[in-house]
């Protein structure tokens, strides 16, 4: 017996009802990029290790999938003088792009003389992380990304903002929390808990809070050498959990009394929901934590993290300020900022709220159905028409049973047939059938044309 094949763990196929209603998520995202201004670009699959190793942090870097370089790639390495470090970058000189922000840094810095300074672009590509698969994390994943570089303006964030709650209105997925900090808070804490040289680990243990909570968030700072002083000035910024955003901003000015970084980041935070005010920010859907620490190394300001509420799925959306990710390449001090959507994760939360609707199951709007091979021949000269006409319009391919042919558009969910018979032709009056509701009427091509533009419209 043949082996049945099957997918790597943590990729997923996806058949035309799933890549309608990916299509339906791509499409309300890609509208909100292009009316902010955002242009596309694309870059390849593969990156070089050097390109992506360094930038992700120790854990990150432990999830890049790496691709062994071409040709007998062993012919003149002694595998057993080699530890497993050693021999990877002897084997390995390429990996699977990890997210999209790494490789626009380094497009930004090879073609900075062609491009017009603030940049905006919009990048929709998949990426790979060797991560553990389970619900809502993939090992092959689309992100969709749109970043402002070239300009420290704090607008950009603010429109940031903005195009999150506007991407999610499109989407009707109303349910859901923006969450805000910024780099300098979470540096105000390790100031004022006296570790400003362990503010690295404390962010990477801080980004578990929601997994694992605070009593192991705290114990494993213990274990990562943080003294029980050091634990007990940590304890007041949990406890600013329990207040509302405003008063947390105000509550952390009295704590940051002696950290100008930490009053550095409350009062950009505040300057950029006042700019999101002005855009007709109003606050719904929006929550201030001092806490949040989203575990990439390179950001360097505002971070944001969405959630969505009554789903067990990590974030569907994240970003934040990134001042210097060029400067690794070569080009100093060319600040930007960014948002990524995670079109996999989104897609998860809305079919387990059940919130796809019918109009992104399927792109073929009519059906032409036919009796017999003259009826046959007049029909293909009107899928012609009615294509021409912008309609997303198919013909029944053989000659079958009007049972058949029905069955055909039921189960493929196309919501309009047109039969045609020989009377139909001597009269010019077509059976137009409504496959949902079961109703149908005589009509003309003109009128069939009319009515299948207006349902498009809608």
């Amino acid at each position: 017996m043949k082996n049945k094949p099957s997918l790597p763990k943590g990729t997923r196929d996806f058949g035309p009802l799933e890549m309608g209603r990916r299509n339906f998520i791509l499409d309300t995202i890609k509208k909100v990029f292009l009316r902010y201004g955002f242009q596309p670009i694309e870059t390849p699959a593969m990156e070089q290790l050097s390109t992506l190793k360094g930038k992700y942090g120790d854990e990150g870097d432990q999830l890049l999938f790496k691709i062994l370089n071409s040709g007998d790639y062993l012919k003149d390495i002694d595998a057993a003088t080699q530890n497993s470090k050693s021999l990877t970058t002897l084997i390995s000189e390429k990996g699977l792009r990890y997210d999209l922000t790494v490789p626009f840094a380094r497009y930004v810095v090879m073609n900075q003389h062609e491009i017009n300074f603030p940049f905006r672009r919009f990048q929709i590509q998949p990426v790979w992380r060797a991560d553990r698969p389970q619900k809502g994390r993939y090992r092959e994943f689309y992100q969709c990304d749109a970043d402002i570089i070239g300009t420290k303006s704090l607008v950009c964030e603010a429109e940031i903002i903005q195009m999150i709650l506007e991407v999610f209105s499109g989407l009707s997925l109303e349910a859901f929390t923006i969450k805000m900090n910024h780099r300098s808070i979470l540096a105000g804490i390790a100031e004022v808990i006296e570790a400003p040289d362990k503010m690295g680990e404390l962010c990477i243990t801080l980004d578990k809070l929601d997994k694992i909570g605070q009593d192991k968030v705290m114990a494993e700072l213990a274990e990562r050498g943080f003294n029980d002083e050091a634990l007990t000035k940590l304890e007041p910024f949990f406890q600013l959990e329990t207040h509302t955003w405003k008063e947390r901003l105000d509550e952390l000015k009295s704590l940051f009394t002696n950290s100008m970084e930490g009053l550095k980041g409350v009062r950009e935070v505040e300057e950029i929901l006042s700019l999101a005010r002005g855009l007709d920010f109003e606050g719904a859907n929006f929550d201030f934590d001092p806490l949040l620490a989203r575990g990439l190394t390179y950001y360097t300001g505002a971070i944001f993290e969405v959630k969505a509420k009554g789903v067990s799925i990590g974030s569907i959306c994240g970003g934040g300020r990134y001042d210097n990710l060029t400067g690794v390449f070569g080009l100093e001090d060319v600040s930007g900022v960014g948002i990524s959507f995670g079109v996999d994760r989104i897609y998860d939360v809305m079919e387990e709220l059940e919130m796809f609707q019918a109009q992104a199951r399927s792109g073929t709007k009519l059906l032409i159905a036919h009796f017999d091979k003259d009826s046959f021949k007049f029909a293909i000269r009107l899928l012609g028409r009615v294509r021409k006409e912008g309609i997303a319009a198919e013909i029944y391919p053989e000659d079958a049973k009007m049972k058949k042919q029905l069955g055909y558009a039921d189960k493929k969910q196309i919501p309009y047939v047109v039969i045609i018979g020989p009377e139909e032709i001597q009269s010019g009056a077509f059976t137009f059938k409504n496959m949902q509701s079961g109703d149908q009427s005589k009509m003309d091509v003109s009128e069939i044309i009319e009515k299948l533009k207006e349902e498009t419209d809608e």
